[in-house]
């Protein structure tokens, strides 16, 4: 009994792909779609989760942020007996001013329009302890605190109207003209930063009349003891009243978003898991067909001396080729699609490096599979069944 080789059986198993390439082509193209989702999934969470982690190292996870609940406030020295803490590396204050002091482009903004911007009094550490830039202008200083000068959250600005600081640009705050110094980049730990307008704690006082407790508290610990640090925050902040404290922790919300997206992400994958297995559903559409069209060749070459075993190879390797170029195809437009979309977002191109192997290894079962039962049914034709069937 003669042996077909390897190279032999792969151009048998291309002769039916080449005689109707439209059809091949469509059939192809189920697969590729199926592989490229699943690929472009995995590629884009891949790249969102690289991007988030990037995001964390450089902010890090050991700021906390101290609190004080609805209608309460922080003793006045509780940023100092914060940074008593030994672990402690720093502490800053936020000092939310009272309800009345609104932030307005110029006193002709109907008192209504509000534009959700609330104004803080600030300790001139806040950038440095919270990981804050300033894209646009300076930060607080020693002299410019004790004036009427502001800096503005990324989305304050926006709402404002305000994209350059300058000595003539004045906002009003609580009824008084404070000169624009600087504007903050968007601050992605807080982001209850970006609608804020910061002004210095004298200005506050000196300008306003006005000398608020601390509302907020942000602190930075040492890495290894920040699980220590916050179990005993809220009753070193306020003794008297620890109850009254909030601790937490900004990077928490980052970490839940990942594992949120990852819970988002299979369900995605699933549905990948569906176009693929509607692809390999058409590819064995068509390899019946092609089975029914092709019984006068079957037929010929049974009487030639070809066996079932290769028959049946002959059709196997035809499903595999075909389910293959279409995965191909997929891993090639699911890598372009993951590549656009990280680039379009700026963050890295993080695409696993089994999800190439996988996507392919995937398409060749789904392919061997499909192709199963039409190979089966070829084989089991009798030549002369096939040649009298034409």
């Amino acid at each position: 009994m003669s042996r077909l080789a390897a190279g032999d059986v792969l151009r048998l198993g291309a002769v039916g792909l080449r005689s109707r390439p439209s059809r091949a082509a469509l059939s192809a193209l189920g697969i590729a779609i199926g592989i490229a989702a699943m690929l472009a999934v995995v590629g884009i969470s891949g790249s969102g989760r690289a991007d988030l982690r990037q995001t964390l190292d450089s902010l890090g996870t050991n700021l906390l942020r101290v609190s004080a609940t609805d209608h309460a406030v922080l003793p006045d020295g509780a940023v100092g007996m914060i940074e008593r803490i030994g672990p402690v590396t720093g502490a800053t204050a936020l000092r939310k001013l009272p309800d009345d002091v609104h932030v307005y482009r110029n006193d002709r903004v109907p008192a209504q329009q509000t534009n959700g911007i609330l104004p803080f009094a600030v300790d001139l550490d806040l950038t440095e302890t919270v990981g804050a830039t300033v894209a646009r202008g300076a930060w607080l200083n020693p002299a410019t605190a004790d004036f009427p000068a502001v800096v503005l959250g990324a989305e304050s600005a926006r709402r404002l109207g305000i994209t350059t600081p300058d000595p003539r640009m004045v906002v009003r705050v609580g009824g008084e003209g404070f000169t624009v110094v600087g504007i903050l980049a968007p601050v992605t730990l807080l982001p209850e930063l970006d609608s804020a307008a910061l002004i210095g704690t004298s200005a506050a006082r000196t300008y306003l009349g006005t000398a608020a407790h601390p509302t907020t508290i942000y602190l930075r610990a040492a890495d290894a003891q920040v699980t220590a640090v916050r179990d005993v925050l809220a009753s070193t902040a306020n003794p008297a009243a620890p109850y009254e404290v909030a601790v937490s922790r900004p990077s928490d919300a980052l970490a839940a978003r990942l594992a949120t997206e990852r819970a988002f992400n299979g369900l995605l994958l699933g549905l990948g898991a569906v176009a693929l297995l509607v692809g390999g559903v058409g590819v064995a559409n068509t390899m019946v067909i092609t089975v029914l069209e092709r019984r006068a060749e079957i037929g010929l070459r049974r009487s030639l001396g070809a066996t079932r075993g290769q028959i049946r190879l002959q059709f196997l390797t035809e499903a595999a080729v075909l389910s293959t170029l279409g995965g191909v195809t997929g891993v090639v437009l699911g890598t372009l699609i993951t590549a656009a979309y990280a680039v379009s977002r700026s963050w890295p191109i993080a695409l696993p490096a089994w999800a190439v192997p996988a996507g392919i290894g995937a398409t060749v079962v789904v392919g061997a599979v499909a192709g199963l039962y039409p190979a089966v049914r070829a084989a089991r034709l009798a030549p002369t069944e096939a040649l009298t069937a034409v």
